[in-house]
């Protein structure tokens, strides 16, 4: 599984019928992720929609 995959930030694009990033990345940032030259990700979020519950519990 690709670490987006897990990112929060990660939805479904009900416009481009896709799923895309949904944090604005800045030319130079976009640049080194299109080359795969950005090895850490610094919006990354766990998306992990249980993480509430268990602090609610």
């Amino acid at each position: 599984m690709d670490r987006c995959e897990q990112c929060l930030y990660y939805e479904y694009d009900d416009l481009y019928d896709c799923y895309t990033c949904s944090m604005d990345l800045d030319q130079d940032e976009m640049e080194l992720f299109l080359r795969g030259r950005m090895q850490h990700c610094p919006f990354f979020q766990p998306g992990d929609e249980y993480q509430i519950v268990r602090k609610q519990m």
